[in-house]
């Protein structure tokens, strides 16, 4: 049975990544693959030791399939890598002194593997990336309207799309049916098309370590096409415990 564990937004908290490792080897399924779609690091003081331990697995752990996310494209504008010269987004949401944070917290040296990064993974008839293809900041939430999904799952053409960005665990389904569209022109207006729509669904797959304490992430088998939500508690005098909610 192949079963994927699905993680973003570990944002540097290497304390959160190591419960989910736990949890992960605590399932009575193998789970065959380990992807982490994206904010990986974070304006935090153990994103570099959290990169070298996902570079770095230990004997017997699945070597994680990483692609970037919003957090790394910050760092590709910090060290002008990138399109964009400025940062106004990561200043307008975090505030100045994140800049220095995030400067201080990722090096250059990792910048530069960061860089290679893929932009995300097509794997059977599911697509796992950070935000969509639209871009890493694209939000998709439960709370997206139905047409604005149905556009990411057509662009991506795939049945399942994976995503991270707005750190929320949810399963957001498409039904059967059909789309009409027609394209006009200044000189004329094409015929009505129709595209026939099968069920798919958007699956936003939780953030492992915005919320002190608390990680979460998704399981999914492919075969089934069955979703498993995660959820990880941690932490000094908290004990360990963990819950499952299967979708």
């Amino acid at each position: 049975m192949t079963v994927w564990a699905i993680l973003s937004g570990i944002e540097g908290n290497l304390a959160a990544y190591e419960a989910v490792l736990t949890d992960i080897k605590r399932q009575k399924t193998a789970i065959a693959e380990l992807y982490i779609l994206g904010d990986l690091v974070g304006p935090t003081a153990d994103s570099e030791a959290l990169v070298q331990r996902v570079r770095n697995p230990r004997r017997g752990e699945i070597e994680p399939q990483v692609c970037a996310g919003w957090w790394e494209e910050q760092c590709f504008i910090l060290h002008s890598v990138s399109t964009q010269t400025e940062a106004p987004e990561l200043i307008a949401k975090y505030g100045a002194g994140t800049v220095k944070k995030l400067w201080d917290a990722v090096p250059r040296e990792t910048v530069k593997w960061l860089r290679s990064l893929n932009f995300g993974f097509f794997e059977l008839d599911s697509l796992l990336i950070h935000g969509s293809t639209v871009g890493v900041d694209d939000e998709l939430t439960p709370k997206t309207s139905p047409v604005q999904m149905l556009d990411r799952l057509i662009r991506s053409d795939a049945n399942n799309l994976f995503c991270g960005r707005s750190g929320l665990m949810f399963q957001y389904e498409i039904q059967q049916g059909a789309v009409t569209s027609s394209v006009a022109t200044l000189d004329q207006v094409a015929a009505p098309q129709a595209i026939a729509i099968k069920p798919r669904q958007v699956i936003g797959v939780g953030n492992v370590g915005r919320i002190p304490g608390q990680a979460t992430y998704t399981l999914y088998n492919p075969n089934s096409n069955q979703v498993e939500f995660r959820t990880v508690r941690y932490g000094s005098g908290k004990g360990f415990r963990q819950t499952g909610q299967d979708k």
